[in-house]
Formats: C-alpha cells, structure tokens, sequence
C-alpha cells in the first residue's frame, strides 16, 4: 500500500454482496485510494475469511443473524463489535488508517472508530438506516426503550464523525437537525443503481409460466420489508384475475414465513419466490415484467428511507406501485402508483389498473428511466462520495 487508506466497517451484509458498499469502494481504488473492508462472511457466498477482489482488501468473520427479540440483536451486535475491533487493530499494526469509513446498523461502530482518531485517522460515518426508527418498526410494544438507547448510540456516532454521507436529503437532515452535523461536512450518496448492471433484454415469455401477465419483487425479505402486504394484495387480485404470475426474488429473516403465507393465502401457484439470483436473471425478469413491486408498509423507518427496489425497477424502464411514502414518492415520482398507507386493496386495485393500461405502463416506465439517468444513477453519487473524500483527506476527488 502506497496511498491514502481507508477502512470501511460493514455489519449488516457481507460483502461484494452489499452493492453499496462494493460500489463505494470501487470508486475508491479507482480514485486511488487504498481500501480495506471488514464485514460478516455470507453464509452461501462471501464465504472466504480474506480474500482482494477488484483491489479491495476483504476481511470477514463468522457471526449469526439475530433471533428471537432484542436480546438476539445484543449477542449479534456483540459478537460483530468484537470481531470488527479484533480485525481493525491487525489491519493498523500492518498499515497506518487514513479513514475509518463505518456503515450502519449498528450505530456501535464509532467505538472502533474512536481509537483510530487518537492515532490521526479521520471518521465518516455512511448513513445505511435510521436505527432508532427501525426498532420502533420492528419491535413497537417494546420500542420505548430501545428506541432510548438508539437515539444515544446514534447522538455518540455523529459527535464522533468528521463527515457524514446520507442515503437521500431526509436522512441528511436527521444528521444535520438530529445529529448537530455541519452542513458543509455531509452529503447524499445514494444507493444508486449501476446501469451497466441494469440492462434491458428481450422478455422471456416463459417467466410466466403460462400466464398473461407478470408482476416482480426484488430485495430483501424481513419482517419490514412488507412482503406480506404484497402477498395479501396478490391475494385480492387473484379474487378477479387469474392470469398474472408473481415472482420474488431475494430472500432475509421472513423468506421461509412469506412461503408459507403464500400457501396459507391459496395464491401458492400463482406465486414462485427463487431466492437470490444472479444479475442475469434479474435483467431477464425485471424486462419481462409488467409491474413491479414496492410494497414496504408506512412506519417511522420507511417513510423517510429510499428503497433500493424502487430505483432499480426505474433502472429497468418498470413502472411500479408503492404504499404512499415520503421518499418513494421523492424517488419515484410519476414513474409509481402510490396506495394508501399499508391499505392492501387499494395496492392491489393499481396492480390492476396498470395490467390493464399498457400504454401508461409504457410511459410510467419511460419517466423512470430518464430520471435514473438524469438524477439518480451511481456515477452521481459516485462524484459526491469523492468529492467529500477530497476535503476529508486533501486529495484531489478524482484521484
């Protein structure tokens, strides 16, 4: 290593197979940044404990997903913080650490960044989730207290940061209003969409199996993440239409219970969960869909967070429908239908509604594309990651 280095903490995904983090630290090596990741080994993929891949140095260690309430998220966050402290101590007795770059949830990860700062390095903080908002989504009988903790975990990270980058403007305003951020040391890197990755094929028929009409989900499956919903709403469509095929792709925490619930639901021919898949797979499904979903139910996490998916499927010329969201309605604009809040009939009547309007699918789909090109593509956020790189470090932003 010859140049400035950066050290990016990950908890919540492994990685390659974080995409934000990946694209991160690809923008980096390109800009000529040295760049050392410690994350969670996957448990099918990202499975090597070290391993360089495109010029960034992977560490990664075992650990267990939470379960069972938050004493499950206390173990894990445990376990991820001794790890990552164990990991990041190797990698400064090896070569000195310019920038400790830490990804939230946990809010935890400035005690790793804190010893570094005493030695010169700088701290960004990369601004994945609102985690006092996501305990009172996951755990709302219970989320007095959490959420308590939360606020004072998160009010300690942004003390501790020199810069904070946010994933779209109302997270940056949590930082600045919420955090006591200065304004001039924040910015929004969101987790946009490489269109190299998003490239539309010839639909492939077959992905119907049979039927008319499909419709797709693509993204993470947990209990927040409002697979139900749209498995309910699917269940109403199927009341006056048998000729759509559902496909959801990902999988999480709820994948095993949204099988099951299709079942429960009678919708289980009608509906094919496959898990992850690769990039092939999703360009071929997202260009043979009809409609996309986002069906993320209305909370204090959801309401202010930017969906991968939905920009994704704007990527791919889709149109979609979505519960009605601050920032869905900030991504997506005319390219989505919006429900009312967590209202599953009325997601499911604009399912339908759309199934049966080719033309505004055709022009919903258009609208998406260009404002991705224009507004929301990674090459956009790639320039204002480098650019706070640059006043955070003195280098030139583009290396």
């Amino acid at each position: 290593m010859s140049g400035t280095h950066v050290l990016i903490l990950v908890e919540n995904l492994s990685v390659p197979f974080d995409r934000r983090v990946w694209q991160e630290s690809r923008a980096l090596v390109d800009a000529g940044y040295d760049v050392t990741v410690i994350c969670p080994r996957g448990a099918k993929q990202d499975t090597e404990p070290e391993v360089t891949l495109e010029g960034v140095r992977i560490l990664r260690y075992p650990l267990t997903p939470a379960t069972g309430g938050p004493l499950g998220y206390v173990r894990e966050y445990s376990a991820a913080l001794w790890h990552t402290s164990r990991l990041a101590r190797r990698v400064a007795r090896e070569h000195p650490i310019d920038v400790v770059h830490a990804c939230n949830p946990p809010d935890l990860l400035f005690l790793i960044a804190l010893p570094r700062k005493r030695h010169g390095s700088k701290f960004l903080f990369d601004h994945h989730d609102l985690v006092p908002e996501l305990f009172l989504s996951r755990f709302p009988g219970r989320g007095s207290v959490l959420f308590s903790v939360a606020k004072r975990l998160e009010r300690a990270t942004f003390r501790a940061a020199d810069a904070v980058i946010a994933t779209n403007e109302s997270y940056r305003r949590v930082a600045v209003e919420r955090g006591g951020v200065d304004p001039e040391w924040t910015a929004v890197v969101r987790s946009a969409p490489d269109l190299s990755r998003f490239v539309q094929r010839q639909p492939d028929p077959t992905l119907r199996r049979g039927k008319r009409y499909l419709v797709a989900y693509i993204g993470v499956m947990g209990p927040q993440d409002g697979v139900d919903y749209a498995l309910r709403a699917l269940a109403h469509l199927a009341k006056r239409r048998d000729d759509v095929h559902a496909i959801f792709m990902g999988t999480g925490d709820a994948f095993d219970d949204m099988v099951a619930l299709s079942a429960e639901l009678g919708i289980a021919d009608r509906v094919e969960f496959t898990g992850r898949v690769p990039d092939e797979f999703v360009q071929q499904c997202l260009s043979t869909a009809d409609v996309c979903l986002s069906p993320d139910p209305k909370n204090p996490l959801n309401d202010v967070s930017t969906m991968n998916k939905v920009v994704e499927y704007m990527a791919m010329g889709r149109p979609l429908v979505s519960f009605e969201l601050a920032e869905a309605r900030v991504s997506a604009g005319d390219a989505a239908l919006y429900a009312p809040a967590n209202d599953e009939q009325a997601f499911a009547d604009l399912v339908d509604e759309l199934l049966n309007d080719p033309a505004r699918r055709e022009q919903m789909g258009k609208i998406g594309r260009e404002r991705v090109e224009r507004d929301l593509s990674w090459e956009v956020s790639r320039q204002n990651l480098l650019a706070l790189y640059a006043k955070l470090t003195g280098r030139p932003a583009e290396g």
